[in-house]
């Protein structure tokens, strides 16, 4: 025996790129060409792309694996399923690998693209890469070779790309390509329609492109929106290429048709606590209109207007996002947390219904609001019936104020209080924890958080009797409990508080 069969033979997952021949590697091509056993997978009727492409570099004498797929669609008679068909599949054909590598054979998985990505090869790796030396040699993807087809870049500079499989529910495909920059949706054929309806319902149908069959015979692009779904096979796949350099809207466009305004919710904070459709308007917009401190919340994008002013100023701002979008520019007025929750919402809309904006189109994209975010970081605070209250006495007399959380209190509320102070407003806390006062038990808990995800965070429960207007200001929220609110200390020390949602019988 020579030394080569008392030693087990070497697996290797090779990438044969998107099925030009040309575009694989040479290390690719090296090592099918040396291969003992070729093993390639099949449909049913037994051609395989894999050995289409790899064709050339194979040699006289090699032993070849065919491995038949059992089904191609999910609906087959196995009592495990389709999952159970194709684990079974996997490990019978795994175990045919296993018997040559056991021989002293090196053994060649060819995958197209690349081992790695969406490729069946990966399950041979799973089952066989423990037991055995293994190699994987990378291939250029179809998302790749699609990019180059339509000569677009997929991402520049900071942009995202999303790889998504065209299998995944409609809903959440519409989600994740409204929050992205650029994407790549793989898995065609049948899932074209709902890929399709994603698109559309994220606002990103006429920028998808089509790609089928990239660098091979029968290639085609096309606009996604002018394909023919009974013509799309398997191997295609659609591209969101980069927006970077896309011709935005300019002063001088006569496209007022084209001009809208979008309120968006950023959250209370960073990037974590906004929404994938909030992302997604935000990204697509010609130009930004907001309180500068928000808009400053928003990345930088090339070739996107950004307009900041004071906080004080929000009709001036409303006017002048809704003529930016008479004028056919797409507009993303931001807005902290909700924009619907004492924010620019209203402003917006106040301007929209009176003329010149009649017209303009206007929409409202919520966010989380900074009275949730509070109560999550608390406990439960909310859980049971609510007032949102805000003490700002600068658009409404403090006896108005005053009336509201009386009866708010009256009626056992819990409250969240928004805009408690400022450095020109410095009695509102005092006077509105003596109101409560009146209704409210001075052992009442009051969550105190204030700039709740951003950096500087700080969560606490004081008592009503107990808080201090000096330690509340513009940055800081209360949540006030009603006379169900609990305040509980944990084994771990920390102190959570919830309200009941059984409340007593009168």
């Amino acid at each position: 025996m020579t030394d080569r069969q008392h030693s087990v033979g070497r697996l290797y997952g090779v990438g044969l790129g998107p099925g030009d021949p040309d575009l694989m590697t040479v290390r690719a091509a090296e090592l099918i060409g040396k291969a003992d056993v070729v093993a390639y997978h099949s449909a049913r009727h037994g051609r395989s792309i894999a050995r289409s492409i790899a064709a050339r570099y194979l040699r006289e004498g090699q032993l070849e694996e065919p491995l038949v797929y059992p089904v191609t669609t999910e609906t087959t008679d196995h009592p495990g399923g389709y999952r159970g068909a194709m684990d079974e599949f996997y490990a019978e054909a795994a175990a045919r690998l296993a018997a040559h590598l056991d021989a002293g054979r090196d053994v060649v998985v060819l995958a197209e693209g690349d081992p790695m990505f969406y490729g069946s090869y990966m399950h041979m790796h799973k089952r066989l890469a423990d037991r055995y030396p293994t190699e994987v040699v990378p291939g250029v993807t179809s998302v790749s070779a699609a990019a180059a087809r339509l000569g677009r870049p997929l991402v520049e500079a900071e942009e995202v790309l999303t790889i998504l499989p065209g299998t995944l529910p409609e809903e959440e495909l519409t989600a994740r390509l409204a929050a992205t920059d650029s994407a790549a949706i793989l898995k065609l054929g049948r899932t074209f329609p709902t890929v399709r309806r994603a698109l559309e319902r994220s606002g990103r149908l006429a920028e998808a492109q089509f790609v089928e069959r990239a660098t091979m015979a029968g290639e085609r692009t096309a606009p996604l929106a002018e394909v023919d779904p009974e013509s799309v096979p398997y191997f295609s796949l659609a591209v969101l290429p980069s927006r970077i350099g896309l011709p935005a809207a300019t002063e001088d466009d006569a496209r007022a048709d084209r001009g809208s305004v979008v309120v968006v919710g950023l959250g209370p904070a960073g990037p974590l606590w906004l929404t994938p459709e909030a992302r997604g308007e935000l990204a697509a917009a010609d130009d930004l209109v907001g309180y500068t401190t928000y808009l400053n919340r928003v990345p930088v994008r090339a070739g996107q207007r950004r307009h900041g002013s004071d906080n004080k100023v929000e009709a001036e701002r409303a006017e002048f996002a809704l003529d930016l979008a008479r004028r056919g520019r797409r507009v993303a007025v931001v807005s902290s947390g909700d924009p619907g929750v004492f924010a620019m919402a209203t402003a917006v809309l106040e301007a929209a219904c009176a003329d010149p904006y009649r017209e303009v189109p206007v929409r409202i994209v919520p966010g989380m609001t900074a009275a949730h975010a509070a109560a999550s970081r608390a406990g439960a605070p909310l859980g049971h019936d609510y007032a949102v209250v805000s003490l700002s006495d600068r658009l409404k007399p403090w006896a108005v104020v005053a009336e509201r959380l009386r009866a708010a209190a009256a009626a056992d509320l819990v409250l969240a209080l928004y805009n408690p102070g400022s450095r020109s407003r410095t009695t509102q806390v005092g006077l509105a924890r003596d109101v409560l006062l009146e209704h409210r038990a001075p052992d009442t808990p009051v969550v105190l958080a204030r700039d709740v995800g951003g950096p500087e965070e700080r969560v606490r429960t004081v008592r009503l009797g107990e808080l201090d207007p000096a330690e509340v200001d513009m940055r800081t929220i209360l949540l006030v409990g009603s006379s169900q609110t609990r305040a509980v200390r944990r084994a771990d020390g920390s102190e959570v508080v919830w309200t009941p949602r059984r409340y007593p019988e009168s």
